[in-house]
């Protein structure tokens, strides 16, 4: 007995080592509080919007893909800038912060006095540019104030209220259109987050920026970065990554809803859909910390590799999914925890590997090229995932193994950028 309560205990400890918040500036954690606050907002309008544009407001479903369609490629423009921006002497990441919070709040007013097609599209163009304004400068602002020791764990705290403000948005904006069917409230709020996020930046967060090099233009760092070999080579498999995100959000839904069998019937329901990906969201949330730090220890590379294992993994369990005929509920839950943990692992850890390639001075630009990548990744994934389920049955359940088999590629580009990373080290 008293071996076993040795036991117990040893694996008490470890459990809250894993599970305790790490220590960290407290700017971190007013800038994920404020994240969290902004992405309920989104999380308010992103399933809905379109609902709205199309059944109330009368727009062809052509017309809102193109307005979001807009909203993306404007994303791209405003990582471009807001990398550059956030590495300028004259703007900094603060300035950049603000701004991001301020034209996604124009892009609110606009959304929720939108009757028309050009309002539409104005506001998704001003959306886009706002986020495209955010993510650069708000990784800076992390790598910025935390040591290299602590950014795996720091990222996985942004990218935690992310998801967690992203899910709780999602399920209070479904319940506020039930209750009161005000489409247009939902962009009301949404903008009133951006404007408590503007003062929390505006009182509580100073400028990170160091002393940079002012001779230099504003789009200098560019040219720099794309000279970087390293930092390509990485991009190439945070494509790969992002990819695979994509195609859990994109194609897995309507995979679920037409080719899974469940007690002889084809097709899962939405509320069973809904159930899966619950649970895959929650799941995420819950582990992002713990498989954050127990990753740690063996280093960034190696992270993204147990990442890439485990999409792996995770794609072989979508594709014994719908090729069985018993016990698919099971499979596919098993499938999205596989690929929950492997979203954990990748997130920080790519954040923080970005960040340790950059020179100090080009920190915003080379967290652009990261935010970059995931725009590339999320059109690559819907378009491809649509384009397979078109296609003959024995083509969509190769594709899922297909996919297990790409993370070799992505493996094998890991060891590569491990050995270009050891030979610079060495130079």
């Amino acid at each position: 007995m008293p071996h076993l309560l040795s036991i117990l205990k040893a694996w008490f400890h470890a459990l809250t080592h894993l599970i305790r918040l790490p220590l960290l500036d407290r700017r971190v954690w007013l800038l994920s509080a404020g994240r969290l606050l902004s992405q309920v907002g989104n999380g308010f309008t992103l399933f809905y919007a379109p609902i709205f544009f199309v059944n109330q407001v009368g727009l062809s479903a052509t017309m809102v893909g193109i307005g979001i369609g807009s909203g993306s490629i404007a994303g791209i423009v405003g990582r471009i800038v807001g990398g550059s921006m956030a590495d300028s002497p004259r703007w900094g990441r603060r300035s950049t912060l603000l701004w991001s919070a301020a034209v996604s709040a124009l892009a609110d007013v606009a959304l929720a006095i939108a009757d028309d097609f050009p309002v539409f599209l104005i506001g998704n163009l001003l959306m886009g540019v706002g986020i495209g304004l955010y993510w650069p400068a708000t990784e800076a602002v992390v790598a910025d104030i935390v040591t290299p020791e602590q950014r795996n764990e720091a990222f996985a705290i942004v990218r935690l209220a992310d998801s967690l403000g992203l899910s709780l948005g999602v399920v209070f904006g479904g319940a506020l259109i039930a209750l009161t069917g005000l489409y247009r409230l939902l962009f009301v709020i949404d903008g009133l987050s951006y404007v408590i996020f503007f003062v929390l930046i505006y009182v509580a967060i100073a400028e990170t920026l160091g002393n940079t090099d002012r001779g230099h233009s504003f789009f200098a760092g560019w040219a720099i970065a794309l000279r970087d070999r390293p930092l390509w080579v990485y991009a190439s498999v945070n494509i790969l990554f992002t990819t695979y995100l994509a195609q859990v959000q994109s194609t897995l839904p309507v995979y679920f809803s037409r080719f899974v069998s469940f007690d002889g019937v084809l097709g899962l329901s939405e509320a069973m859909i809904s159930l899966l990906f619950t649970w895959h969201i929650v799941l995420s949330a819950l582990c992002q910390l713990p498989v954050a730090r127990g990753l740690k220890r063996f280093g960034l590379i190696w992270a993204l590799i147990g990442s890439a294992l485990c999409w792996g993994l995770g794609f072989l369990l979508i594709w014994f999914t719908g090729i069985t005929t018993t016990f698919a509920l099971g499979w596919a839950l098993a499938g999205l925890a596989v690929m929950a943990i492997a979203t954990d692992a990748y997130t920080p850890a790519g954040s923080a590997l970005v960040v340790a390639i950059a020179p100090e001075a080009l920190r915003g630009v080379y967290l652009s090229i990261n935010s970059l990548c995931w725009a590339v990744g999320y059109f690559i994934g819907p378009t491809l995932g649509g384009w397979v389920l078109d296609q003959d049955r024995w083509v969509i359940d190769g594709f899922w193994l297909g996919s297990a088999l790409s993370v070799l590629g992505a493996i094998a580009i890991l060891l590569w950028l491990d050995r270009l990373l050891s030979q610079a080290q060495k130079t």
